[in-house]
């Protein structure tokens, strides 16, 4: 009876596959599908929400509405999508097209003309049915760069429109437009003692295994021999035909005797359960060793809706006089698989290796309650913080706060707060609590009254209250003060800030607010003549940027354009 469960899920699976749309939906782009990023793909701190499609490493090609329907919402951001359009499509689905350069015609100058009704670089508007409506087919974009992007691309998904949850692609057709032959690729196979009573190959602490490749195409694993409870992960890999970078794999599934056991693929995803990939992997091993283990194990129960298992949680118990075998089959879309074999067996011998322990006067219980407080800081993490229990390091000294070290996952939000005693009430106006990594300093969003600072943070680590009185800088790579400037087409400017970053910026001509295009990722500001606001002959140029304690700096210079042919 416990494997029902295992089975009703994917029983599931494959009648909703059925039930999507198969030739309804079109390439966004005219060029072959190539994908720099997959559906369910692991990403820091999410899963990857849709496909990543290449575009020739360069901007400015045509995309194209994946079906008929109308733009339902713009979403325009210096960082996530950057410029972000979504479809409504009359089957009840919306497509999402992300990292765009520019909207095309009537979709454009809608923007254009919420932006300047907003006075802001960054808007999210809702069109109604019958604004902006298109055809399939139709050019809405072009593609770019824009937003947390790291390189030219398109950012394409489907959703539920009812749900808001995102879905394959692949689900709806798109496998035709794809060419795979080839299995998932697995470079690591780890077998984990899951408490301090349990030991594998003679070891307290996670083993990697060796593989050998049998004639039949599939894999042996290393004989597992040990005692206590037992979990397994993998590291894994997919490419297709035509893209050549790796992606993430569709599905895994392990089976013990025979029988399945735990499991989870990526049909249907929600953006509420997008942080849970940082319990699904090893988090502490990436972060160490920039190494993604995805667990096949649950050591406590987490409610990610993507995974199947039986009530052993994907947990082995080896006990005396057993043999058992676990086989684990990890897949892609078009069903080549990589299957491994793993034989296990009890032994009851102690270890040649100690497990580190973790010493500590302070210890989370994931499930309840915790606050401490030291030396004028107070932390407080909710019930549910965090996935599992543990030991953590807490300091202070000389207004550092070490705060365990980022080798633990939060699943939410906690708070900081630091006293100060000391400084001024106009001092506390520029300072502000900062996250310190390595030499990297990283504003936090933070609430000042009176004498205290808060903030609320997802990342354990080292923090502190800094003080900024530097304004930030402003700066033009080209000169154009009393030049002409007729033949080019934009203006842009360099800005920068040292400490607490960049919070608004604000451009004028001739009195006139103007569009500042910020792309984040090069701290640069353009504006586009054909926006219409530059007068023929003088013009006066004023740009102010202020930072996120109030310093600001006010840039400006004048130009001469002429608009005539």
């Amino acid at each position: 009876m416990k494997y029902c469960l295992f089975f009703y899920f994917f029983s599931l699976t494959i009648f909703a596959q059925s039930q999507y749309p198969q030739d309804y939906f079109r390439s966004p782009l005219d060029i072959p599908m190539q994908l720099a990023g997959n559906f369910g793909e692991l990403r820091p701190n999410h899963f990857h929400a849709g496909f990543d499609f290449k575009t020739q490493q360069r901007e400015g090609l045509n995309i194209y509405a994946a079906a008929d329907g109308y733009v339902s919402r713009i979403k325009i951001s210096e960082f996530g999508y950057g410029k972000a359009i979504y479809i409504s499509h009359p089957n009840g689905f919306t497509t999402v097209y992300g990292h765009l350069q520019s909207g095309v015609g009537e979709i454009e100058k809608y923007i254009k003309n919420e932006q300047y009704k907003a006075k802001s670089y960054s808007i999210e508007v809702n069109p109604n049915p019958n604004q902006l409506k298109v055809k399939k087919g139709e050019i809405i974009a072009i593609s770019g760069n824009t937003g947390g992007s790291e390189g030219p691309h398109l950012h394409f998904e489907i959703r539920d429109g009812s749900t808001e949850k995102t879905l394959n692609p692949l689900l709806f057709g798109f496998n035709k437009f794809m060419n795979d032959t080839k299995k998932p690729t697995v470079t690591n196979l780890i077998v984990y003692p899951i408490d301090e009573n349990s030991v594998v190959n003679q070891s307290k602490n996670p083993v990697s295994l060796s593989l050998d490749l049998q004639k039949d195409g599939t894999y042996l694993a290393q004989k597992v021999i040990g005692s206590g409870r037992i979990g397994f992960g993998f590291v894994a890999n997919d490419y297709d035909n035509v893209s050549w970078n790796p992606n993430g794999i569709y599905k895994v599934t392990s089976y013990l005797n025979g029988s399945p056991f735990y499991g989870y693929q990526f049909d249907v995803m929600s953006f509420d359960e997008m942080r849970y990939i940082n319990v699904l992997i090893d988090y502490k091993r990436y972060k160490k060793m920039s190494q993604r283990v995805q667990k096949l194990f649950m050591k406590n129960p987490f409610q990610w809706s993507n995974i199947t298992t039986t009530t052993a949680n994907g947990i082995i118990n080896l006990n005396k006089n057993t043999n058992q075998n676990m086989r684990v089959v990890v897949s892609d879309y078009f069903g080549n698989e990589t299957v491994i074999s793993i034989p296990i067996t009890y032994l009851a011998s102690t270890s040649t290796d100690v497990a580190k322990p973790e010493i500590s006067k302070y210890y989370i219980k994931a499930k309840r309650d915790n606050i401490f407080s030291l030396n004028g800081v107070t932390v407080n993490f909710p019930a549910n913080t965090f996935y599992d229990d543990f030991n953590m390091n807490f300091d202070v000294a000389n207004g550092v706060l070490k705060l365990h070290e980022d080798i633990v996952p939060a699943h939410s939000a906690f708070s900081i707060v630091f006293e100060d005693s000391i400084s001024t009430e106009k001092d506390r106006e520029k300072m502000f609590i900062a996250n310190i990594v390595g030499k990297k300093t990283n504003y936090c969003t933070t609430k000042q009254y009176k004498n205290t600072f808060s903030t609320y943070v997802k990342t354990l680590g080292t923090y502190k209250v800094m003080k900024d009185i530097i304004a930030p800088k402003v700066s033009m790579s080209k000169n154009i003060k009393d030049k002409w400037i007729s033949d080019q087409k934009t203006i842009q400017l360099t800005i920068s800030d040292d400490l607490s970053g960049i919070k608004e910026f604000n451009g004028y001509l001739n009195g006139k607010w103007i569009l500042l295009e910020y792309e984040s990722k090069l701290n640069r500001l353009t504006h586009k003549f054909s926006d219409g606001i530059v007068a023929e002959g003088k013009n006066e140029l004023k740009v102010v940027v202020s930072d996120n304690v109030g310093n600001a700096t006010t840039y400006e210079t004048q130009f001469y354009r002429s608009q005539k042919p």
